[in-house]
């Protein structure tokens, strides 16, 4: 992920993403792109990635990444993301 997306996405879970989990078990990166975390970490979810096979983005200890939501358990409901169009 290149540096201006990454700060984005963290000053985003800064400010909450679009909601809260907390991982069940210890998850190893399998693979780029996925988010590695141990179990009772915190993670704020950042967006959903697809709606059939579960998987979000989220941020836990200072690491954006993909997840699986059979991982994890869900402290709320997730907030619907506001898309906003930046001016130039």
């Amino acid at each position: 992920m290149d540096p201006s997306r990454l700060s984005r996405w963290t000053r985003f879970a800064r400010k909450g993403g679009i909601g809260k989990c907390v991982a069940l078990q210890h998850r190893v990166a399998e693979q780029p792109g996925d988010l590695m975390f141990f179990k009772n970490d915190e993670i704020t979810v950042l967006m959903q990635l697809s709606d059939e096979d579960g998987m979000y983005l989220g941020y836990c200890e200072g690491v954006v990444g993909r997840f699986a939501a059979i991982y994890v358990q869900f402290t709320g409901k997730l907030k619907t993301p506001v898309i906003a169009k930046r001016s130039s």
